[in-house]
């Protein structure tokens, strides 16, 4: 939400698995679970819903919610259902953005959660403009509907040709595959959330195969991100990139296309 906004922002991670959360929360206390918003000011908020109400209030040029009073309403009431609703897809199929499932059998509690919300979305679809998002123009509800998008596509979902054809957007947004593959640039062993299932591949679009390795020289000297000196490197059809650090290689490997600063190295 603060991205897509175009709202500046700094990240802090902190060890959501790695035993050291609570220490790193520490100093935005009475704040105990991620994500955390600390503004310039320095109020904390915790609850996504009070970020993104907070950052409307803030920036109202910046069109978190439509301007049209009945769809903001709207937007505002399916924003708040998706924040507190839908616990049977939420508890059925975990977040997870690294792969797909193969076999995956959907409960009758979920289907249901899936018809409400492909009701929500349809009613926001018939309110809107042309455009791929909910109101046409993207929004605050379209914020947090994208982990609901990325389980109908993890979890092979059954839903409707519109309802796909929106979980697509989702997939195919430049934010989205960033989101995804910076994510990746960090694992864990085991993985949070193991099902037993089979894996299947993302079903998002397909990465160029791009893959890191150990030594240069590079096409390029300066990092495309930070302008700083090349130190890792990324091979990507027979051709050499450098980065300035381990993440900068490493989210540019899991999906180089989506990073427009890499890109315009690769195809000058």
């Amino acid at each position: 939400m603060l991205r897509a906004f175009d709202i500046a922002y700094n990240v802090h991670m902190v060890g959501l698995y790695g035993g050291t959360m609570a220490d790193d929360l520490a100093p935005l206390a009475p704040a105990r679970l991620v994500p955390v918003l600390k503004t310039p000011e320095g109020f904390v908020l915790q609850d996504t819903l009070a970020m993104g109400e907070t950052l409307h209030e803030r920036h109202p040029e910046a069109g978190l919610y439509p301007a049209d009073p009945a769809q903001r309403a709207f937007a505002r009431w399916i924003t708040a259902e998706m924040h507190s609703g839908f616990g049977a897809l939420r508890g059925a199929c975990p977040m997870n953005l690294a792969h797909g499932w193969a076999d995956f059998e959907a409960s009758d509690a979920v289907k249901a959660d899936l018809e409400r919300i492909e009701t929500l979305w349809a009613t926001a679809r018939g309110m809107a403009s042309d455009g791929p998002w909910l109101f046409g123009a993207y929004s605050l509800a379209d914020v947090f509907y994208a982990p609901v998008a990325a389980r109908i596509a993890g979890y092979g979902l059954p839903v409707s040709e519109q309802a796909q054809a929106y979980v697509d957007a989702h997939l195919s947004d430049p934010l989205f595959r960033q989101w995804r593959a910076m994510g990746l640039t960090k694992s864990y062993d085991p993985m949070p959330y193991r099902e037993a299932k089979t894996e299947s591949p993302w079903p998002g679009p397909k990465r160029l195969p791009a893959r890191a390795v150990e030594t240069g020289p590079s096409e390029n000297d300066a990092c495309p991100y930070s302008g700083k000196d090349v130190t890792h490197f990324m091979e990507l059809d027979g051709r050499i990139f450098g980065f300035c650090n381990a993440f900068c290689r490493d989210k540019t490997v899991n999906d180089p296309a989506t990073w427009d600063k890499f890109m315009a190295i690769y195809q000058s």
